[in-house]
């Protein structure tokens, strides 16, 4: 893992990734045909930008966090292969693609957690890594619902 210089860079840098994961589900929302799904891809930018403005919040010195909650994890992102060479994604596709990306984003969260040896920061990236949980649980939900559920 990258060694930063300071807790201002470690912020940059997560405040980076929410900024990627903001465009992520913005191209997403174009590459998918069916209109219910570009509008949860378009509600999950909204919610990444959310992160990156909690984020800079906490680079400027607001410290508070939400409470934690166990977050289940269905597992089925461990188990579906993906596709994201298409112009477009199917529903399937796109689900799979978003539960990969969040639960990557996670077990980046997790690890920039574990690394860390300052108890806010730990807490700030924990609070994300349960972010980036529930974002991959709704995918898996959905993906449960509708593809597994039609089989």
């Amino acid at each position: 893992m990258k060694q930063w210089e300071s807790i201002d860079d470690v912020l940059e840098f997560a405040i980076a990734n929410e900024v990627k994961a903001t465009f992520f589900y913005e191209d997403l929302a174009r590459k998918v045909e069916n209109s219910n799904l570009q509008e949860l891809f378009r509600g999950f930018a909204k919610e990444e930008e959310g992160h990156a403005a909690r984020l800079r919040k906490i680079k400027a010195g607001e410290r508070a966090m939400g409470a934690f909650k166990e977050i289940p994890d269905l597992k089925i992102a461990d188990y579906v292969t993906e596709n994201d060479e298409e112009e477009t994604l199917d529903y399937q596709g796109a689900l799979v693609l978003a539960m990969k990306r969040e639960k990557q984003a996670f077990r980046l969260y997790t690890d920039l957690a574990n690394a860390s040896g300052d108890t806010e920061l730990k807490g700030i990236f924990a609070s994300l890594a349960q972010e980036e949980a529930k974002h991959k649980l709704r995918f898996e939900l959905e993906y449960d619902q509708h593809i597994l559920g039609e089989n």
